[in-house]
């Protein structure tokens, strides 16, 4: 069993903790806002993500890869946030077609720079992704391809091709759930 820390340990402690949250938080903020949209939500993560890693770096085994565990906590806190949001009915998004981003794919994949296990991750990801959308029927893996990767909107598919705007987020809606419940596995599988 190990000894109480001393006041001293604790001092350096708090000071390791204030370095890191002062180093990481412009950084931390960005990763976060950059897969939520809204800055209150995305305040509320880094927050929670600081006094998670508060409470773990005072435990008697301190965090040795500070940088690391933060970006995996809010990694984790963002996937939490992803799975309690409701869904909304179909109806609902075709009256404000910005609503569509609620049925965004928002992969999070792992940094290329942040090691080998993150490289190995992030190609695993990636080659499932590639995998579960040629499983897609093609109606459904073009409107994701179209919405997602080329960043065009409902309205102009719609217009280009004759397809409703109903169907066009339906095709998408199933997309998306289709592709989360494959990648799913896999992030539990690699758990990050």
């Amino acid at each position: 069993m190990e000894p109480p820390p001393t006041s001293d340990t604790m001092t350096e402690r708090d000071s390791d903790i204030t370095a890191t949250v002062v180093r990481e938080r412009t950084r931390l903020i960005n990763f976060i806002r950059r897969r939520i949209r809204d800055p209150n939500d995305a305040e509320d993560i880094l927050q929670d993500v600081f006094h998670e890693f508060v409470q773990a770096y005072r435990l008697p085994a301190p965090i040795e890869q500070a940088s690391a565990w933060l970006y995996r906590a809010a990694r984790n806190r963002i996937i939490d946030r992803f799975r309690k949001k409701k869904e909304e009915p179909l109806t609902d998004l075709s009256a404000n077609e910005d609503d569509s981003d609620e049925y965004r794919l928002d992969l999070a994949l792992p940094a290329s720079d942040a090691g080998p296990e993150a490289l190995y991750a992030r190609t695993v990801l990636l080659k499932t992704l590639q995998d579960a959308l040629d499983e897609l029927p093609p109606n459904q893996r073009d409107v994701f391809i179209a919405h997602e990767l080329e960043g065009r909107s409902f309205k102009d598919m719609a217009a280009e091709s004759g397809v409703t705007l109903n169907t066009l987020l339906a095709r998408k809606r199933y997309s998306v759930l289709h592709l989360r419940a494959r990648l799913q596995a896999i992030y539990d599988e690699l758990d990050i």
